[in-house]
């Protein structure tokens, strides 16, 4: 293999309506190489790692692979120069084996009759495995698959089509911390081979272990290539928003503890959450950390009414409160951002100004006809309020960054009539930067001190010993402990949301 690059982009440019996404970019990546690419949302990130992939093409500027010169007009072309993309959200066919998924279009077939050599096909499979140590069996469906292991057959596909250079977009945003140790020995596993990888992660843990360089973007344009063993925290965050960020806890305000806004009492969802009880205090921020499987997010759906309780009860201000569907919720005074956003907070296909009011029907209903002067009007003020980056409100919110996106949801709340008096947020910053995380915050923590009450539910640990007031701890469906932020570590939340049951 040669000793140049895989693949250098000398120049690129790239526009849409309104915006300028790419401004002059070089870039490249070396045999066995983990370059990371870091961003904020709307960096350009994405826009690049398309023009890579062959999904957009560059209006200026040159690509070469292996030092010649290329056009990349498809994702089929990316894939016959070597080049393969494994996107946050998998393209595998759940109905389709794993050896027909690896192989798909390519499956090997009998000389005389031209039928399937299933044989061979596993033959094959198996031996691709082996080489990632996979252990799973070429005939299992995928739709059986956890998502950990799906994104290894994604990775195995890519090795299957001779892939130089693979294209990791934030592959352990929905893994476990088991799946991502998996994945990153395949990585290094992809290393010896001499693959080269473009890895794109807000979490700085996993830059700072995996990369051999770090390649940071800032609107639209490259601010820095650095050697990973150069990179630190603070560095990183500097360059990649501007400016310093304070990662200590944020400033606290005082609770009053001495009448419960919302009060649970048992409450449970047959073999997913067990017997909740729980007290929230008007403007309190209560944080919930648990394992994945520790019901979570299944508690945060039945309070929100997207679920139905098998037995228990709720209270709001000391009245008993009967929450059937969402629009209980609402009418109570609830609002909630969804664990995934695309699929249970958005209408993609709407543009921005449709998406923050999707809650306010009842509100901007006159006659039958919405008032669309107020409509634009509270979309402007969530766009304003929130910092929403967007070019204007008739950008459909498929087309924003996931910072962006969850902003969106968070305005669609915060210009409510009447707003809410409780938010459910599960997972507010998931797949979102430094910059746009700190934002949250401190929007989050301003709510509070307003007299919001926050449930904040995060797998993120910082996140919980940062922004929480109080913290409750969920084991198997169960609450298994809870402490004030003072009191928290690490090392006591995880000791209970693994090993030990509280009584």
């Amino acid at each position: 293999m040669a000793c140049g690059p895989i693949l250098r982009l000398e120049g690129v440019c790239k526009s849409f309506p309104g915006v300028q996404a790419l401004n002059h970019v070089s870039f490249d990546v070396l045999p066995g190489e983990i370059h990371v690419l870091m961003g904020e949302n709307g960096a350009g990130k994405s826009t690049l790692i398309k023009i890579i992939s062959g999904v957009y093409q560059a209006d200026q500027g040159s690509l070469f692979v292996d030092e010649r010169p290329v056009r990349i007009s498809s994702p089929k072309i990316a894939r016959e120069l070597g080049i393969s993309t494994v996107y946050q959200e998998l393209t595998l066919t759940p109905a389709l084996s794993v050896a027909e998924n690896i192989f798909m279009g390519r499956l090997p077939r009998r000389r005389n009759s031209g039928f399937v050599d299933w044989a061979a096909l596993y033959r094959q499979t198996r031996t691709l495995l082996d080489t990632l140590a996979i252990d799973l069996d070429p005939r299992e469906l995928v739709g059986n698959l956890s998502v950990g292991y799906r994104q290894q057959i994604e990775i195995a596909r890519a090795l299957s089509l001779q892939a130089k250079l693979i294209i990791l977009d934030e592959p352990t945003a929905v893994l476990t911390d088991e799946e991502s140790s998996k994945l990153f020995r395949n990585m290094q596993l992809l290393k010896e081979r001499k693959v080269g990888m473009i890895y794109i992660s807000h979490r700085m843990a996993e830059v700072l272990n995996l990369a051999d360089r770090i390649t940071v973007m800032r609107d639209g344009g490259k601010v820095a290539t650095i050697a990973g063993s150069e990179a630190n925290y603070d560095e990183l965050v500097r360059l990649m928003v501007g400016r310093n960020i304070d990662k200590n806890r944020l400033a606290k305000h005082p609770v009053r503890r001495d009448q419960p806004f919302l009060e649970v009492d048992n409450l449970s969802q047959s073999g997913v959450v067990q017997s909740c009880s729980f007290k929230i205090y008007p403007g309190e921020i209560l944080g919930v950390y648990g394992l994945v499987g520790s019901g979570r997010t299944e508690l945060a759906r039945l309070l929100f009414g997207l679920e139905k309780s098998t037995s228990g009860s709720v209270k709001l201000n000391g009245t008993p409160l009967a929450i059937r569907c969402p629009r209980d919720a609402i009418r109570a005074g609830f609002g909630f951002l969804p664990e995934e956003r695309r699929r249970h907070g958005l209408v993609l296909k709407l543009d921005v100004s449709r998406n923050i009011n999707l809650a306010n029907h009842e509100y901007l209903q006159s006659g039958g006809f919405v008032r669309a002067g107020l409509e634009k009007s509270l979309a402007e003020q969530g766009v304003r309020e929130l910092a929403i980056k967007t070019p204007n409100l008739r950008q459909l919110v498929e087309n924003l960054s996931g910072g962006n996106q969850q902003k969106v949801i968070l305005a669609r709340w915060l210009t409510h009539h009447p707003q809410p008096q409780i938010l459910i947020l599960d997972e507010p910053t998931r797949g979102v930067d430094v910059g746009a995380k700190a934002e949250i915050h401190r929007l989050i923590k301003e709510l509070a001190r307003q007299g919001m009450t926050v449930l904040m539910i995060s797998s993120d640990m910082p996140e919980v010993l940062t922004v929480s007031d109080r913290i409750m701890v969920m084991r198997e469906g169960g609450i298994v402990g809870e402490m004030l932020q003072e009191e928290a570590t690490e090392e006591k939340i995880i000791f209970l949301a693994a090993h030990h049951q509280v009584c």
